[in-house]
């Protein structure tokens, strides 16, 4: 189920909203903030100085060149000389430490921290975010967004804390120099920041839309290569690659526009700069010829002005740039704070018994997944420890969704479901998830041998028991014929081992883990006939003094079960085991004989 559609644009309190929080997420990186201060201050004041040095230097080669004043030049200057290069290496150096500083800290403590809060998050989300919503965009989230963040609150933070300051400090240095000059360079900055303010604002939208389109990119990804086969099979390659390649084709153009628009933002800044450091070369100029006011103006304070004019369009830059990137990384934080603002779980820390029976009790349960559509209305059955239950019905009635309340993957909305007389809905999930063996109709194994497959979930385990598990599946056979035996390793596109191989071993993964409630949940759809028969006589010789729950559709694997539930329409409308209810010739008995076509 896809999300409803976002906005396409942030509001300005949503943006400000934003902007507090990334804030307030700086916290994190303190330490890490305070030094990179310390070297951006260091930078700062080695870039302040050593202009005005550099005029000094230049004013007394003037002098002497003018005057013909006799005298040791190089040994007048010599100090100043070693002044200047001792400031422009440490200038060099704090801006390289930085730098380095900036990029160590964000990356791994700024991002890395954010990831490990959108992981830790997930843990605590209802089973239902995770239905509604694609693994791609969870995925993109945590990759391609939090990435985004990290790259641009570096620039943010030498932007709030060093641009502002800098730029303050080089206007009281050309006021104390010459204001008149100093005046020309002030005039241009309002239209920079407008410029800056005009075109970030029109790329936001466009930045939104390239953060939506890359989630698609991600789905369509993962879900191409997750239905590799079927799309094979069904040779629509061409169709999801055209799917693909619209989603890209929409990230591209607004990509496109939203880069276009925030890259011409510096270019503009320094062209308006530029004119500003044209005028003061030629004002100045004239002042060096003419005077200012009655009063001469050396060669020196021309230089220095000339030299902070061009330094005071970085700072500009640097600003621009930041309200470029306060765009991106809002609308990429936006998407961020979605996912670490879901409603979590409510948290339970009451456990459930250690000794479980098996008596399980459904009391008037309702629920639905949607509201407005009720799918269980008022279920009530009674199952004692040690039955063999069947659950069947036509699709869509419910089945599936009785395994979820029994595991506590949803909540009951109404009414209790009870194990041993306890309330689950009273108890920690995991406790009653602890009490449950579940083997479901998509199997799921991950990359490694089959000993550590089968060994999941269950620890302390020895290999005695791990084969006579799969004796019991009767997986052992096929699985000493594999090359390495228990050794070997399954492939992470699982294309080694059949389909029923696979549920085999996970038949033999809940048998191992021997807990006093267990759950098929169209345990036996990837196994053929002969397998089936197999596990059928497994059951019955495992499944002895534990209460177990079978959801299938081909009947023949249940009619040995001790009760059936028949339902339909989230209600049982029938119940017995298999003779009673044929003999019934009611819905259970439509469903049997239109599936195997018998007759009277």
């Amino acid at each position: 189920m896809r999300r409803g559609k976002r906005k396409e644009k942030l509001s300005p309190a949503e943006r400000k909203s934003i902007v507090r929080r990334l804030i307030k997420e700086m916290r994190r990186i303190r330490p890490g903030i305070v030094l990179i201060c310390i070297l951006s201050a260091v930078a700062m004041t080695a870039n302040l100085i050593a202009p005005r040095l550099l005029s000094d230097v230049l004013e007394q080669l003037n002098v002497y060149t003018t005057t013909g004043a006799s005298g040791d030049l190089l040994g007048s200057i010599q100090k100043t000389l070693i002044l200047l290069v001792v400031i422009y290496i440490a200038y060099s150096f704090a801006s390289y430490m930085r730098m380095l500083a900036s990029n160590m800290i964000v990356s791994r403590h700024f991002t890395a921290g954010l990831r490990m809060d959108i992981s830790t998050k997930i843990k605590y989300l209802p089973v239902s975010y995770v239905d509604k919503t694609e693994t791609g965009q969870i995925l993109d989230r945590m990759t391609n967004d939090v990435s985004q963040m990290g790259n641009s609150v570096h620039s943010i933070i030498e932007t709030l804390l060093m641009g502002i300051l800098q730029i303050l400090a080089i206007t009281v240095i050309m006021f104390t120099i010459n204001w008149a000059l100093a005046l020309i360079v002030i005039a241009f900055v309002p239209l920079s920041v407008v410029i800056s303010l005009v075109f970030a604002k029109r790329s936001e939208s466009y930045f939104d839309k390239m953060f939506k389109n890359s989630g698609e990119i991600y789905t369509t990804v993962e879900e191409t290569y997750g239905g590799y086969q079927t799309i094979k099979s069904y040779n629509l390659e061409e169709k999801q690659q055209a799917k693909h390649k619209g989603f890209n084709d929409a990230q591209c153009e607004a990509e496109t526009k939203a880069l276009y628009l925030s890259s011409v933002v510096t270019p503009i800044v320094t062209l308006t700069n530029n004119v500003a450091y044209v005028m003061i070369c030629l004002l100045g100029a004239y002042f060096a010829i003419n005077g200012f006011m009655g009063q001469s103006v050396g060669l020196g304070d021309i230089v220095a002005i000339v030299l902070y004019s061009k330094m005071f369009s970085g700072p500009l830059e640097q600003i621009a740039n930041a309200i470029s990137s306060m765009q991106r990384v809002a609308s990429a934080a936006k998407r961020v704070y979605d996912v670490l603002d879901e409603p979590e779980m409510e948290v339970q820390t009451e456990p459930m018994p250690k000794e479980i029976k098996g008596n399980v009790e459904f009391e008037h349960v309702a629920f639905s997944y949607v509201p407005e559509n009720p799918l269980i209305k008022d279920l009530n059955a009674t199952v004692r420890a040690g039955q063999k239950i069947a659950i069947v019905g036509p699709t869509g009635a419910g089945k599936t969704t009785i395994v979820n309340l029994l595991m506590r993957f949803y909540d009951v909305q109404a009414g209790a479901i009870k194990i041993d007389g306890v309330d689950t809905a009273k108890v920690s999930r995991e406790s009653v998830r602890e009490c449950f063996s579940m083997v479901l109709q998509d199997t799921w194994l991950f990359g490694g041998t089959i000993y550590d497959n089968i060994a999941y979930g269950k620890e302390n385990v020895t290999r005695e028991e791990i084969e006579e598990a799969a004796r019991s599946s009767y997986a052992d056979s096929f699985i000493r014929m594999l090359p390495d035996g228990y050794e070997t390793v399954v492939n992470e596109s699982l294309t080694n081992i059949s389909g029923g191989q696979k549920q085999l071993l996970t038949i033999a993964r809940a048998f191992l883990s021997d807990r006093p409630l267990l759950i098929l949940d169209e345990a036996t759809s990837s196994v053929d006939t002969r397998t089936e028969l197999l596990i059928q006589d497994a059951m019955d010789k495992l499944m002895r003094q534990k209460t177990c729950f079978v959801i299938a559709h081909r009947l023949s694997t249940i009619v040995n079960a001790d009760l059936i539930l028949v339902i339909n329409n989230g209600d049982i409308v029938e119940t017995g085991t298999h003779d009673s209810l044929l003999a019934q010739k009611g819905f259970y008995s439509k469903i049997y004989n239109s599936q195997y076509r018998f007759t009277e």
